[in-house]
């Protein structure tokens, strides 16, 4: 038997199997995808998830790659406006991030287990079962479920994500190449009637990560994204002839999730990250929440806190965190309306 089963193996799980290892505590890492990820995803580290990494011992070999300080560059209907520097920040992509965390993991001892999907999970007074796909069952006194807001592990437990989803996508997104195009800032295209376009370079690649809003139908109805829709908003926001967004490795849709689970914990049973919350990505907040998630069940599976301690401090952290987001959102869409400001109007 295991001490602590990890389920997901993206930020928040990669840092609860660190910071558990380094305490000695005995860890297994299953993710359900079949090899790691390269998508850029969440992008922006804050305060917050750099000091957890601290204590991990990886802030080097995160600032080493990540770009610190991005300079956001606004334009408007075509016509570069300014350009802002938003301090405090590390630009960095996620998939970047896991690859350091997961390094520290066999540091510790440590890998990730792929291709392993949690089909079913029953507990008892001296732990938990976790059956896998395969049939083989895993035995650990506790489980922490960090596989994201889908969560199968969530859904397994019983616990009721509240809140709402829209139906209709904000935003399609994707990681493209952009021959040409100035990899030394934040490109944020805005235009009069509210749409958007923005390619953020991440370090250390070609890639930069497009976010913009949806083409549409003669109905009014977005378009799911495609290589050639990024192609024409491209041209319609930056208007810059010759350079073009090229080799999508990643198509996405967003839309405004506002939820969160009605307890963090079942028995033995822990949700950490998005498993627990999905809210409006304004502030770059996700990510680096999830990651102190991480830090603090680390605290109470390890015993240095209760184990009570970690849901009564993050589920109101949680709760404080979509009621924040979604203000920060409606922040920004509306000031991006007005000439040189960008999403740095969600910071703070």
């Amino acid at each position: 038997m295991t001490d602590v089963l990890i389920v997901g193996a993206g930020p928040t799980g990669l840092t609860l199997g660190c910071e558990l290892a380094r305490r000695g505590i005995g860890v297994r890492i299953v993710d359900r995808r079949y090899a790691p990820h390269r998508e850029s995803r969440g992008k922006t580290l804050n305060a917050g998830g750099l000091a957890v990494f601290a204590e991990l011992g990886i802030t080097a070999a995160i600032t080493s790659i990540g770009h610190q300080d991005l300079v956001f560059r606004k334009y408007f209907d075509g016509a570069h406006i300014a350009d802002t520097a938003v301090e405090g920040t590390l630009s960095i992509g996620q998939w970047q991030i896991e690859e350091v965390l997961r390094e520290r993991l066999a540091e510790l001892g440590t890998a990730v287990e792929y291709g392993a999907r949690v089909v079913s999970i029953t507990q008892d007074a001296d732990g938990v079962s976790a059956t896998l796909e395969d049939g083989r069952t895993v035995r650990a006194r506790h489980l922490a479920g960090c596989d994201g807001g889908g969560s199968p592990v969530r859904r397994l437990l019983g616990i009721a994500f509240e809140g709402h989803t829209e139906d209709e996508g904000l935003m399609v997104v994707g990681d493209v190449r952009a021959p040409g195009l100035g990899r030394d800032v934040w490109h944020q295209w805005f235009t009069s009637d509210g749409a958007a376009m923005m390619l953020c370079p991440i370090p250390q690649t070609e890639i930069f990560q497009l976010q913009a809003s949806p083409e549409r139908d003669a109905e009014g109805r977005p378009l799911p994204p495609s290589a050639e829709g990024f192609q024409r908003l491209f041209e319609r926001h930056a208007r810059m002839p010759g350079i073009r967004p090229v080799d999508p490795s990643w198509l996405s849709t967003w839309r405004v999730n506002v939820r969160m689970a009605e307890r963090m914990r079942r028995g033995r049973a822990f949700l950490a990250g998005d498993a627990a919350h999905v809210h409006p990505i304004a502030g770059g907040l996700g990510m680096n929440t999830g990651i102190q998630d991480a830090a603090a069940l680390a605290r109470a599976l390890s015993g240095e806190t209760p184990l009570e301690a970690y849901e009564a401090a993050r589920l109101p952290a949680a709760a404080h965190l979509l009621a924040d987001t979604t203000s920060r959102l409606q922040r920004v869409l509306e000031a991006v309306r007005t000439p040189g400001i960008g999403t740095e109007a969600g910071l703070g």
